[in-house]
């Protein structure tokens, strides 16, 4: 049984309705396993021509409209919801909910909760869908919920990079619906309330309190490591949603008062081997994704930090005010 609901119809209508010739699709990582069927649906049932996105995509600030402006006359994003940003060829955003029964996570999270009324409740695309009947089941448990929109965020949803929605919330703690620890690690920094995870495809519940713990201790390493360095190289994404030059121009002004060299460097993706001629700098700052520096630390052997990070290391900032780093979209 497939995990994920692709709306097929809904994109043989929008070919249809604007009579496309070329139609690009792009999946993330977890459903590319799709791309060939739906292609062959959609060239058999329209008539279109179809061009897979074969390369990596991390998420609504990483479409392929640039890359296929002048191939395509229409894009199928899947799994993504749309961020405020223009597009330089038409783009249809598919959801792809999630299917699998959530019940059984979320009532593991409920033992988790038991100490807490307000509770905030937080998800990811695929799960937006369930929203409304994880509010049910915490109602019924004695819950109140709480939930608003974030600046380019529907409501209860965080991205890796946007945690707007749950600013200012007053709640005892947060539910977060999903797999993984990146959200819930932003969200229990962003608010310093207690994080609980129900994920629906571990069938498990657990706090997030253990793993911040350790996430810390890694990162407070890269820090105290970058505060020894002389030259540090800022990077800069040329996807059109983790762009941010006017940031990394600030962080080199910043670290060129500290009478330290900083250096710009333009990037699409960001790896270990493609940051290998820059061995004469001793740090990197990452103002694309903050994933790449949270997560991927460890396979890098020069610290990589968030723009929030270096202000640390160049003690602007206190050990103590630490938070994600964010990219905030205009709505």
């Amino acid at each position: 049984m497939s995990s994920y609901q692709l709306n097929i119809e809904e994109i043989l209508a929008n070919i249809m309705e604007i009579g496309a010739h070329t139609v690009g699709l792009q999946f993330p990582e977890g459903l590319k396993m799709y791309a060939t069927s739906v292609a062959r649906q959609i060239e058999e049932e329209t008539g279109a021509n179809v061009i897979i996105s074969g390369d990596p995509c991390y998420g609504a600030c990483d479409v392929s409209d640039t890359a296929m402006k002048g191939l395509v006359d229409l894009l199928i994003h899947f799994g993504h919801t749309p961020l405020p940003l223009e597009y330089d060829v038409p783009v249809l955003f598919l959801e792809a909910e999630f299917q699998l029964d959530v019940t059984p996570s979320v009532i593991k999270a409920l033992n988790l909760l038991k100490d807490y009324k307000k509770i905030g409740l937080v998800t990811t695309a695929q799960h937006l869908h369930l929203i409304d009947e994880i509010t049910g089941i915490l109602k019924e448990n004695g819950k109140e919920v709480i939930m608003k929109e974030g600046r380019g965020t529907q409501k209860a949803q965080v991205l890796g990079c946007n945690f707007s929605s749950i600013e200012n919330l007053s709640v005892d703690a947060f539910l977060f619906l999903g797999s993984g620890n990146f959200h819930p690690l932003g969200i229990k920094l962003s608010t310093d309330k207690p994080v609980i995870i129900a994920d629906p495809y571990h069938n498990e519940a657990r706090n997030i309190h253990e793993f911040t713990d350790r996430m810390m201790r890694i990162r407070f390493a890269k820090i105290t490591k970058a505060r020894e360095g002389e030259r540090f190289g800022i990077i800069v994404s040329s996807k059109k949603g983790q762009y941010r030059m006017e940031l990394a121009q600030s962080l080199k002004d910043t670290i060129e008062a500290e009478g330290k060299q900083a250096f710009i460097i333009f990037m699409n993706q960001i790896t270990p081997e493609l940051l290998v001629p820059y061995r004469d700098l001793d740090a990197f700052v990452v103002t694309a994704c903050p994933r790449i520096a949270i997560d991927d630390a460890n396979i890098y052997d020069k610290p990589l930090l968030t723009p929030e990070e270096l202000l640390i290391v160049l003690d602007k900032k206190e050990w103590g005010d630490y938070v994600m780093d964010e990219i905030r979209y205009e709505d």
